[in-house]
């Protein structure tokens, strides 16, 4: 039995553009329901929201049963590591792999030689560093893929950030860096590195970011992004970002809520949409 393809790293392949969604609320339960929604991909994040391996696991359930509902078309699942260089990040890339993830966003990568640390946790040997503990994993569903080994290697799609000013530096190195499949810009954190936080919007931000997918884009590569408004989302689009993350489960659920209180309450507290 051949280890799946991975649909997300061959769209990227071949330049087809992926939207996404971001997904904090760290619950099987409404990670399932939007995979049913039909997103191509969705960002299960354990940096920032309050996930662990075994609550990516029980994501990566929840939208595996929504592929068996809706066939291949539905939303392919991406995971955000903790760290992703070092001893602990590789430790943690093997975990999140061994559990069934293809596809890895990695974050704070500042240098070519951090991307090459990230692509070596996420490859077997000759080509990494990544534990051979196949015979214990989902991911091989439990050697029932028997060449899981000499397969995964070629399905595993790294996806490294860059969000600071440190990595705007290296960004082209980074993005030549073999194995790497694509790289995201943090708007957040890149305004913080570069003197304006919590103002993502700033025009010194917005040229970096624009200057950065053309950067990504000229060493073959694909550009992402996670923007929360319409009007980003369409300019970062329209700019070349293959795959871009056009909101998330926690403010989809705010601005829902809020806006349905709204329509029966006069008196509700005032609340824009949330996102930059």
């Amino acid at each position: 039995m051949k280890v799946p393809t991975n649909p997300f790293k061959q769209a990227l392949a071949e330049g087809r553009t992926q939207l996404g969604l971001w997904v904090a609320l760290a619950n099987g339960y409404s990670t399932e329901l939007i995979a049913d929604i039909g997103f191509d991909w969705l960002l299960l994040d354990g940096e920032h929201a309050p996930n662990d391996v075994r609550s990516v696991l029980a994501q990566l359930q929840a939208v595996a049963s929504a592929q068996q509902a809706f066939g291949d078309a539905r939303s392919h699942p991406v995971a955000r590591v903790p760290l992703g260089t070092g001893e602990a990040g590789t430790a943690i890339i093997k975990q999140f792999l061994d559990t069934g993830v293809q596809t890895l966003l990695v974050p704070m990568v500042d240098t070519p030689e951090q991307a090459a640390q990230v692509v070596a946790a996420a490859k077997y040997p000759p080509d990494g560093v990544r534990g051979m503990g196949s015979a214990l994993s989902r991911a091989s569903r439990w050697q029932a893929h028997e060449r899981y080994v000499h397969e995964a290697n070629d399905q595993i799609c790294v996806l490294v950030q860059a969000e600071t000013a440190t990595a705007m530096q290296h960004l082209d190195a980074i993005a030549a860096t073999p194995g790497v499949d694509g790289v995201f810009i943090g708007p957040a954190d890149l305004s913080a590195s570069m003197g304006h936080p919590g103002h993502p919007g700033h025009p010194e931000v917005q040229t970096m970011i624009e200057q950065a997918i053309i950067r990504i884009l000229k060493a073959g590569k694909a550009p992402g992004i996670l923007s929360t408004t319409e009007t980003q989302a369409r300019k970062w689009l329209a700019a070349g970002a293959r795959f871009v993350a056009v909101g998330a489960d926690t403010i989809v659920l705010v601005n829902g809520a809020t806006q349905l209180l709204k329509t029966y309450r006069s008196e509700a507290p005032e609340q824009g949409p949330l996102g930059y």
